[in-house]
């Protein structure tokens, strides 16, 4: 199966919007979990502001290899 093929469905507008939506909530709170004390004291740096960016990464890739697993599940595939 080729990659664009593999990929197809993550660019859907429904499930594009679905995992964004995810991406930035669940985002939001690990930023929260693993950053705020670095934020409230102002120690902020640019290697903050990278692993910040991981942190909305890391769910939207998760959840797109989900909508990959449910595709190919529901082709039986």
């Amino acid at each position: 199966m080729a990659l664009w093929e593999t990929i197809a469905p993550c660019r859907q507008a429904a499930n594009l919007r679905r995992t964004v939506r995810i991406a930035l909530v669940v985002g939001c709170v690990l930023t929260v979990i693993n950053q705020i004390d670095v934020f409230v004291r102002g120690d902020a740096t640019a290697l903050t502001g990278v692993k910040g960016g991981l942190n909305f990464l890391v769910p939207f890739i998760v959840s797109n290899l989900g909508v990959i697993a449910a595709t190919r599940t529901a082709r039986g595939t």
